[in-house]
């Protein structure tokens, strides 16, 4: 019986990581115009930003259903394997309530699959770079209990900042519901955002441009972080890999951070972002029996 560590498509877990480590990642399921497809399977994010740009079709995302997590649990349930999985927060989408329904049927067939379902209340790399270190802990020889434990603390201790060229994509998903907060009506607003404790994607301060608001974005990693020197630190973004490889030039800079694990956005989270989006995550809590396993 193997011990396995799986999370699904919003995490946006760099391709790199997942085949070094063999991670299994559910994706979840896009539409574009009329036809279906896979986040990281069927579309990828080259592609999808095109269409975006061009707006001549409409997007939509839908949270993994109940019928698709049965059919990837099923056969670690078929093996007897344990699973640990880490989903997309219960405060963007409804992944959590889902896979917990997929497990009651999956016990039907299989009474002693044994399976734990962590809300990470994290979005995007946020929950990735979580993900990302319990695989190297257990790579390192950590007990199965320790990983766990390890799981519930990464992901309550983990923060969000994010910049967007324009709140219009996250407005029509109903991810920000108070846009008078952070645009007022002012000229090229840029919004800063992170994730509150109940794992939704909330407005905390507006910027005049995006050169302050990445800039901001750079400053409150600094306030909000703990020992960023010995951190591995998160980086995503949607189009525009040049600027992601500009602020990660100035987070080891300021910060001499560890190191950073980055990734590219895929259609999960880029669908209700667009394309001018950069956000990093960090700990702001750290540790050092966790840290011993890294």
């Amino acid at each position: 019986m193997a011990f396995c560590i799986i999370t699904d498509s919003a995490s946006d877990v760099p391709n790199w990581v997942k085949e070094e480590y063999n991670l299994h990642v559910i994706p979840t399921p896009v539409t574009i115009g009329d036809k279906d497809y896979l986040d990281g399977e069927t579309i990828f994010p080259s592609e999808f930003y095109k269409i975006q740009q061009e707006n001549k079709l409409d997007i939509k995302t839908y949270h993994i259903s109940q019928y698709m997590f049965e059919q990837h649990f099923m056969p670690y349930a078929e093996r007897g394997d344990e699973v640990l999985y880490i989903c997309f927060s219960t405060g963007i989408a409804g992944t959590f309530q889902a896979a917990n329904l997929a497990v009651q049927d999956v016990k039907e067939k299989f009474p002693d699959f044994q399976i734990t379902i962590i809300d990470s209340k994290c979005a995007s790399i946020g929950f990735g770079l979580a993900v990302y270190k319990l695989l190297r802990m257990q790579r390192n020889g950590a007990p199965k209990e320790l990983i766990c434990e390890a799981a519930e603390f990464f992901c309550a201790n983990m923060e969000h900042t994010v910049t967007v060229g324009t709140l219009e994509y996250l407005r029509r998903g109903g991810r920000v519901t108070t846009l008078s907060a952070v645009f007022g009506g002012a000229l090229d607003i840029k919004p800063i955002l992170h994730v509150d404790e109940a794992g939704a994607l909330v407005a905390a301060e507006k910027v005049r441009g995006m050169r302050k608001a990445l800039k901001r974005c750079i400053d409150i990693v600094g306030e909000k972080g703990v020992s960023l020197d010995r951190q591995t630190i998160g980086i995503v973004y949607g189009s525009d890999d040049e600027i992601c490889n500009q602020m990660i030039d100035q987070l080891k800079e300021k910060y001499h951070v560890k190191d950073v694990l980055k990734s590219q956005i895929g259609c999960a989270i880029g669908a209700h972002t667009g394309p001018e989006i950069i956000g990093i995550v960090y700990e702001r809590a750290m540790d050092e029996r966790f840290e011993a396993y890294l």
